[in-house]
């Protein structure tokens, strides 16, 4: 069966997104099949990260309504075997429930070794669709204050859905401005009581391979895609240390 993880924030601009498809690209990279779902109704990005926008037709609700099965709908990466997408559509329609997302995550998980779920910003019902049939979820924050105080309530909201397993990874850190203003990951870990999965640093070439398509670990092999390399083999269960920055 699969590991079912949500991927999560309070607010947006954390970085998410990008988090999904560079982790799952990783995964994918070290032999696991890995389905990358987009739950941001209305705002799917997902499909821009990794290249995919040309090639999705499909999207989860067509899957939960019996339109198509699961295996039509889903999108595999022409360049990374073993990456699968599948996307949000532009608007949720009425009647769409948890446990039926639950059936959908349980029939995947097992055809899937990993399953990412990229959760939207806030706390609305697609954020319970994307967590009510998660195993564990990564919280995504960046440094600032205003984005640990909105990982509180992400955390409080994912304990009401019993996901005890809920790491943090420190999103688009400038180790500068750390500095300046004397504070640390440590205190990122204190402020949304998580314990940390990754630390990942603020990276233009993220922009620039999701800009023109391309997932990261195909354009960089340092900086951010380190970062979301080492994510990926701690998820994997491999003793890698936390990216120094």
């Amino acid at each position: 069966m699969a590991t079912v993880i949500a991927v999560t924030s309070g607010k947006g601009g954390t970085g998410k997104t990008s988090l999904v498809g560079a982790v799952g690209s990783c995964l994918a990279a070290l032999d696991y099949s890995t389905l990358c779902i987009d739950m941001d109704v209305g705002l799917r990005n997902l499909d821009l990260t990794l290249g995919l926008s040309d090639r999705v037709l499909m999207d989860f609700t067509d899957v939960l309504q019996g339109r198509c099965s699961l295996e039509k709908a889903v999108v595999e990466h022409p360049d990374i075997k073993g990456l699968f997408l599948l996307t949000a559509p532009v608007v949720l329609p009425e009647g769409i429930s948890e446990e039926a997302m639950k059936s959908l995550l349980r029939y995947a998980g097992e055809l899937y070794d990993y399953i990412l779920l990229d959760a939207p910003a806030g706390l609305g019902p697609c954020f319970r669709l994307a967590v009510c049939g998660c195993d564990r979820a990564i919280v995504v924050s960046t440094t600032d204050a205003s984005s640990l105080r909105d990982a509180q309530r992400t955390v409080s909201l994912l304990a009401d859905y019993g996901v005890d397993r809920v790491q943090l990874v420190a999103n688009r850190v400038q180790p500068k401005l750390l500095r300046k203003l004397h504070a640390t990951i440590d205190d990122a870990m204190d402020a949304a009581g998580l314990p940390l999965l990754g630390v990942v640093p603020e990276d233009s070439q993220v922009t620039l391979a999701a800009n023109q398509g391309v997932p990261l670990i195909l354009r960089s092999n340092k900086g951010a895609a380190v970062g979301y390399r080492n994510i990926a083999l701690r998820l994997d269960g491999r003793r890698v240390p936390v990216m120094d920055l």
